[in-house]
Formats: structure tokens, sequence, C-alpha cells
């Protein structure tokens, strides 16, 4: 009952959309005004949509916008300042801060914050894994089937079924037809059967 009620009212606020099956951690949070500032901007949430506890979801003026049975991990940071698109079947683990906007900082002589902003906005495919702790720096597109590793600094797109990894991300290779397990494992050990 108090789910349909927090439901109720996230549908009443301009610019949010929640579905009814929906699942949100009673400790995530949707900062439509944060840091006590109105900066406007929309929340989308599609069917079965997945938020863990601690997440921080955060227009700043753009829109985040995720698709159906996307699961976002505890504790995640996802801004949508130059809008922010993630696709359908997407898993994003704990941790992962996600920002669609980055400051200017080419006047020594003016301090950064009175630099203004540049928001080109990310997007993120579909059937993408983000493993924890990644960040997803603004202006970036992941292609459908990709993997970006735990920790993962990424400032640089993706194409497609790429699996990418360190910092900053750099494409290790490239999803594909999965061979034998026990040769995948023993060329990661370095033995050979």
């Amino acid at each position: 009952m108090q789910w349909k009620v927090r439901r109720y009212r996230l549908n009443r606020v301009p610019g949010f959309e929640v579905p009814r099956d929906v699942w949100i951690a009673r400790t995530a949070k949707f900062q439509l005004y944060p840091d006590g500032f109105s900066f406007g901007g929309r929340i989308r949430l599609s069917r079965g949509v997945r938020i863990s506890d601690g997440a921080i979801l955060a227009p700043y003026g753009g829109s985040v916008d995720l698709g159906e049975d996307v699961y976002i991990g505890p504790y995640c940071v996802l801004y949508g300042h130059g809008g922010l698109t993630i696709g359908p079947n997407t898993l994003i683990a704990a941790h992962t801060v996600i920002i669609p906007s980055n400051h200017c900082f080419d006047d020594p002589g003016l301090p950064i914050m009175r630099q203004g902003m540049v928001s080109l906005g990310i997007a993120i495919g579909q059937d993408v894994w983000i493993g924890c702790g990644a960040r997803i720096l603004d202006g970036v597109t992941i292609g459908d089937g990709c993997v970006v590793g735990a920790g993962a600094v990424v400032t640089r797109s993706l194409g497609p079924n790429s699996v990418a990894v360190g910092v900053p991300a750099r494409i290790v290779r490239t999803r594909g037809p999965v061979r034998d397990r026990q040769t995948i494992v023993n060329s990661v050990s370095g033995e050979t059967l």
C-alpha cells in the first residue's frame, strides 16, 4: 500500500512518469529540486524498471529516460543535464555515476563555476551491462550490447557489442559467439588445454 501511495504522489509531480510495475527502493531519491533549486526537467520510467537503495536521479533541467526492464543498482547517481537515455534491458551496477554535462574551464581569470557548462547528453543502448563504480561522461554514446568493466571511466563512445575496461576506458574485445567456457578460463589464466 505504501508503494501505491508513493507512486501516486510521484505521478502527480510535473515531469514525472511512473508505470504500475516499476519498483523503487524506499531510499532512492528523485531530485527534481536539487540543492533547493528548481531546474525543471523530467524523469520517465518505463515498465519493469527497478531502482535500488540510495540511487539518485536528478534531471537538472534535462531529462532522464529509462527504457523497459532497466535495473539501477544501489547508490548510483544519474543526472540528466543534457539528456540521459538508457535503453531496455540494461543493467547498471552499484555506485555508477552518469553525468551528461561538463564544466567549462578555459579562462583562468574567471572562476570555473562562472564559466558555464556544456551538456551534450548521454545515450546508452539496450542490453548493456555497466559494472560497479563505472563513470560515464558527457557526450558519450554506448552502443547496444556493450559491457563496461567495473571502475571504468568512459570518455569516448563505444560501438555495439564492445567490451571496455580501464581509465580511460578502452575496448579490449567485441562480444560474439561464446566459445567453450573452459577455453576462455584457460586463456585468461595462461594455461593451455
